[in-house]
This record gives C-alpha cells, sequence and structure tokens, in this order.
C-alpha cells in the first residue's frame, strides 16, 4: 500500500494515496524559512468527476447501514487517530503552516473525540415523533443524508476543522470528499490515512486551488458543502451551492471583540487577552482582534499586556517559541499594512509593530500591541488575520458593548468580568453567535460553532452540526383507515350560493 509522500502529488482515492495525474503543481513552502517542504497537484474538472463519481456509488451502501454499525466504524477512526504517534505528524503541520510544534501535537491530539461524539449522537438522535394532529394516526419525521458533502478546508487548523464536518457527516450518512487549503494541504492529507477503516471511496481527498473547489460544488454529485475562510471566497461558495440549491455550512472569520470591564480579574484579563490576539499568531477565525478596555483599569491592562508581550518568543515552531510566522509573504505584508496605516491615522504602538530584526528569512511580524486606536480605524472594523492587539478606551460595560456590536461579524466575543449583572447582561447584548466569559476561544464539540452577520450560515459541532448533513422526511401512518371528512367529494352543504344561502 502507497504511503503518503509530501512529494508525491498524492490526492486520496479508494483508500490509498494515488499521484494525481496532473501536471499543475502548487509547491508548499515553510513559512519560517521560505523553503518547499511539499507539492501537491491541482486536480482538474475529470479528477473530480471520477472522485465524486466513486464517492456517490459508495455512499449508497454506508447509507443503508445501520447507525451501530457507523458508529462502530468511526470509533474505529478514533481508535487508528489516537494510536497514532504525532510528533511526525505535528512536524509536518508546523513546517507548512508554522503553528508552534506544541500547537500542532494539540490540534492533533483533539481531533478523535469529535468521531466519537458524532458516532454516539447519531445513533442517539435520528428523528423526532411529535404529539399527532388526528386520532389513530402516527406522525413523525425522521432524517436521512444528502448524498456526497464536500469539505474545503482551511490552512490554519488544516486537520482539526476538517474533522469537524467530515465526522458529522459520516454520522449523518454521507460519504465527504475535502479539499485542503492550498497553502496547508500535506498535514490534511496525511490524516486521510485514518479514513483507511472506513469503505474504500467513503472519503477522498483531492488538491487545488480555487477551481478545484469550484469543479467540486458544481459536480452532479455533490449534494452539500461545508467551508472555512474568508468572506469574499465564502460569498463565492456560498453562490455556487446556491446554483444547485445546494446546502451550505459557512463559516467566514470574524473581528472579535474582546472587553476588559471596570470588574474584571485584571490579572486574567491580561493573559487570556494575550493568549486571544496572539494564539497561533493571531490566526485564529476567534482570535481577538478588538479589545476594548474600561478606563478604570486601562493602563494597568496595557502594562500588563506589553509586560506579557514582550516574554514572547518569536521564531521557527519547531523551536522553543510562541509566536512562529504568518503563514505566507502576502499574509504578513497585509498585517504590517494595517499596522502601519493605524499609527499613521493615530494609534500609538505601545509594543512590537515591524518585522522582527533578527529575522530576516521567513515571514514572522513581532506581536504588537497599539493603543489610542479608534472605530474608524481599518484595524478596528476589518478582520486582522496576525499578532495584533489594538486597544480601545471605553468608558462604559455599554459604550463597550455598542462598539463591539457595530461590526459586519459576529463570530465570537469575550468579556472579562467578576460581576454576574455584567455577564448576563453581555452575553443577552452582544451580536455574536459565541460569547466567552473569562476564557475565551475555546469550544466543545456537543455546542454548536458558528457566527452571526458575515461570520457564516449554519453550524457545525452539536446537534445542529449533525443536522447540517441530513435532511428530513415526514411521515403519516394511518393505523385505523378511515374516510375522512375533508376528502372529495364535499357535501352539498358545503357549498356557496349566491345571497350567502347555502343550497
Amino acid at each position: 500500500m502507497t504511503e503518503f509522500d509530501p512529494f508525491g502529488r498524492h490526492v486520496f482515492v479508494d483508500g490509498e494515496f494515488r499521484r494525481s495525474p496532473s501536471a499543475d503543481v502548487i509547491e508548499v513552502i515553510d513559512p519560517a524559512t521560505e523553503r518547499t517542504v511539499g507539492e501537491v497537484a491541482t486536480c482538474d474538472d475529470k479528477e473530480v468527476d471520477s472522485v465524486t463519481e466513486r464517492a456517490a456509488a459508495v455512499q449508497t451502501e454506508w447509507e443503508g447501514s445501520s447507525a451501530m454499525e457507523r458508529a462502530e466504524r468511526l470509533h474505529d477512526v478514533a481508535d487508528s487517530i489516537e494510536s497514532s504517534e504525532f510528533s511526525e505528524a505535528a512536524e509536518l503541520m508546523t513546517k507548512e503552516h508554522g503553528k508552534p510544534f506544541p500547537e500542532a501535537e494539540g490540534e492533533l491530539a483533539n481531533v478523535a473525540g469529535i468521531f466519537r461524539y458524532y458516532a454516539e449522537l447519531a445513533r442517539d438522535e435520528a428523528g423526532s415523533i411529535p404529539g399527532s394532529t388526528q386520532a389513530r394516526s402516527f406522525q413523525f419525521e425522521r432524517r436521512f443524508p444528502y448524498g456526497v458533502s464536500v469539505h474545503i478546508a482551511p490552512s490554519n487548523f488544516p486537520v482539526l476543522l476538517t474533522a469537524w464536518t467530515v465526522a458529522a457527516s459520516l454520522a449523518a450518512g454521507n460519504a465527504a470528499v475535502v479539499k485542503p487549503s492550498e497553502q496547508t494541504p500535506l498535514s490534511t492529507l496525511r490524516f486521510m490515512e485514518h479514513f483507511r477503516e472506513l469503505p474504500d471511496g467513503l472519503v477522498s481527498c483531492v488538491t487545488g486551488r480555487g477551481g478545484t473547489g469550484r469543479a467540486l460544488i458544481g459536480s452532479s454529485n455533490t449534494d452539500a458543502v461545508a467551508f472555512t475562510g474568508g468572506v469574499e471566497t465564502a460569498r463565492t461558495v456560498n453562490a455556487s451551492a446556491a446554483q444547485k440549491l445546494m446546502p451550505a455550512v459557512i463559516e467566514a472569520g470574524g473581528n472579535d471583540p474582546l472587553i476588559v470591564s471596570r470588574n474584571a480579574p485584571v490579572d486574567v484579563a491580561i493573559a487570556g487577552s494575550v493568549t486571544a490576539a496572539f494564539h497561533l499568531s493571531g490566526q485564529v477565525c476567534t482570535s481577538s482582534e478588538r479589545l476594548l478596555v474600561h478606563e478604570a483599569v486601562h493602563d494597568e491592562f496595557v502594562d500588563g499586556v506589553v509586560d506579557m508581550t514582550r516574554e514572547l518568543r518569536i521564531g521557527n515552531g519547531l523551536a522553543e517559541s510562541e509566536i512562529g510566522p504568518l503563514v505566507s509573504e502576502a499574509a504578513r505584508d497585509e498585517v504590517a499594512r494595517m499596522v502601519d496605516e493605524a499609527v499613521e491615522a493615530g494609534a500609538e504602538v505601545a509594543y512590537g509593530g515591524r518585522i522582527p530584526p533578527e529575522c530576516d528569512t521567513g515571514w514572522f511580524y513581532e506581536p504588537t500591541v497599539l493603543t489610542g486606536v479608534t472605530p474608524e480605524m481599518a484595524i478596528a472594523g476589518e478582520e486582522t488575520f496576525g499578532p495584533v492587539a489594538p486597544i480601545q478606551r471605553v468608558a462604559s460595560l455599554d459604550e463597550a458593548i455598542d462598539l463591539a456590536n457595530d461590526s459586519e461579524f459576529g463570530l465570537g466575543a469575550s468579556v472579562f468580568t467578576t460581576d454576574l449583572g455584567e455577564t448576563m447582561y453581555a452575553y443577552e447584548s452582544l451580536e455574536a453567535g459565541m460569547v466567552w466569559i473569562n476564557n475565551p476561544m475555546i469550544d466543545n464539540d456537543a455546542i454548536p460553532f458558528g457566527g452571526w452577520k458575515y461570520s457564516g450560515l449554519g453550524r457545525e459541532l452539536g446537534r445542529e452540526g449533525l443536522d447540517a448533513f441530513r435532511q428530513t422526511k415526514m411521515g403519516v401512518v394511518d393505523w385505523d383507515p378511515t374516510i375522512q371528512e375533508w376528502w372529495y367529494p364535499y357535501p352539498k352543504e358545503w357549498f356557496y350560493s349566491a345571497g350567502g344561502e347555502r343550497f
């Protein structure tokens, strides 16, 4: 059996790695060293059609298996993940993305649980039985898979976020075809080896750029799509899916606010905010990108954030570092541009604000703390996918919430406070799909993940994440057949007559 080779230009089809026939190659670059660490192919429409046709054929048999059988096979996938050695896969992830090695290992260690969760959830819930509208009638609904789902994965969590939607889709009875990010395809591809526990062809992986994704969505063999990425690409994906009236789960990023109340536990808020702003070099959809700090604790908070940021180590993710490179040179340059524009508009650099002089190779940017940020600055209103903590001073919790809600995004929001009233008021008032109090960015397999406004459509995780890949079918069974009074022919006295008289 062919094993995964990062330079093999592989796709994953029928339970094995194969070299793609495409001659169009994408080089995968280590953002810390700027060296090539692998190559993948750009799969064309013909290759996509072949893979999706195979998936559709296999899906029929998978759908026909029992929920117990599907659960057992998904537990087999989880067993395979847990029994694997993470270090080699984590090293590959660090090389292609730049994230620190502990974060790559942590991502891989959190994947098996999602397969176990959906394995059991799909056994537990397959429909509902509401109260009947008639006597002697059994009225119910059951849920069925769509068919073949397409999963377009992001660069920042190339394995975990793939697993979130693929596990749910498989548990619902679908087949799945994955297209990884062209920036970090190797980790997603390598992860496919665990799907050898499933029927050949049930899960496939093809590589490429946007054209490959469009071919997958447009294929006559595909029936649903899950996408994580930027807003503009999300619009394109959603529009393509709409042409087929195909359901889409869209997670399109955010510009998450983090509020520090005058009643905040300031030491906790400092440590939590540094992590929330700079984790994965700020390349997380739920990174805190606007820090709204009450004036009563503002100066203490800024001093603490600067002191902690100063201690963060910058470097290759395979060394001892918390801050790795940005995933691409273009991403690094965009962050630098936004910081420079904010400074020109009046913000002050409390720390950072430059390419680290000691890193003359790679796409690094210093973790940056900005003060004096105002709402009209682009860095306060646009998604900043990088290690920047823009701090705005506010006079009240109400002002902070108004500023937080004044955004086209609504993915997550964080609040630091020890006041229960403020906690509940903030949770009720913030326009976001997720609100964290004193503990930003965490997720839970059993709680839906997703945003409001431009941050997306649909939900991942939880029961909603399973239902995203199922469609309902109503059933009515009259177990004591009776001629209903509303059936044809209507009695004569029901008809209208001129003058309001009955015939």
